[in-house]
């Protein structure tokens, strides 16, 4: 368990990148993606401009994050954040493109909401490997949303975002069980796709939804 002192050691480390670089840039944005592994389900890029203050107490990947502390967090970003941006890209997009260029066309929608509500940044940095076809300023860093406060936003944002789609998906098709596995290759979704077959957010390009159609 840490002390009070080192949490926000920890949280002033990740505002530590963009402190460094605002005296060039006037706004930095984070970009990061949720969903790109399930067999279900869109994936969802958010893309976030934070100012220097406030730092936003305990702030993470959201990864290592439960979804209690993710939808707190999530408001905090929302109120603090100078601007952000959602991407979406539905299974059908996914099956058709592929997942990675879905995955880019999402964070591009992101960036351009930025853009849209008057916050182009002057610098992107990105969770992963470049965005190609960009056309801004940007820098790809591994595991950014560990070490990069509007990288961690971002990946909030997105995770909550696509959470709450895949609740409400779970009205829609009932029985699948995705408010619980999120359409993640969980045993549990596995029986019930074998049981039931895919319904239309499948995404059926994915290994184990094919073998069914097969």
């Amino acid at each position: 368990m840490k002390s009070q002192k080192e949490e926000r050691e920890r949280v002033n480390k990740l505002y530590e990148w963009e402190d460094l670089r605002r005296s060039k840039v006037q706004h930095i944005a984070g970009v990061d993606e949720a969903g790109r592994g399930p067999m279900a389900g869109p994936v969802v890029a958010a893309a976030v401009i934070l100012p220097a203050q406030p730092k936003i107490p305990n702030l993470n990947d959201s990864k290592k994050l439960s979804p209690k502390v993710r939808e707190r967090l999530f408001g905090s970003i929302l109120e603090t954040s100078i601007a952000f941006g959602v991407g979406i890209r539905s299974a059908r997009f996914i099956d058709e493109f592929g997942i990675v260029t879905a995955t880019f066309s999402a964070m591009k929608t992101a960036l351009q909401m930025l853009v849209l509500k008057g916050y182009e940044p002057g610098l992107v940095v990105v969770d992963g490997y470049p965005i190609p076809g960009l056309g801004m300023n940007q820098e790809a860093l591994i595991k950014a949303d560990n070490r990069i406060a509007s990288v961690a936003c971002a990946s909030i944002v997105a995770k909550v975002i696509r959470d709450r789609m895949m609740a409400q998906f779970e009205g829609l098709y009932p029985g699948y069980g995705f408010s619980n596995h999120k359409g993640y290759c969980t045993k549990d979704h596995m029986e019930r796709l074998r049981k039931r077959g895919p319904c239309p957010i499948h995404r059926r390009s994915f290994h184990p939804v094919r073998s069914l159609l097969t």
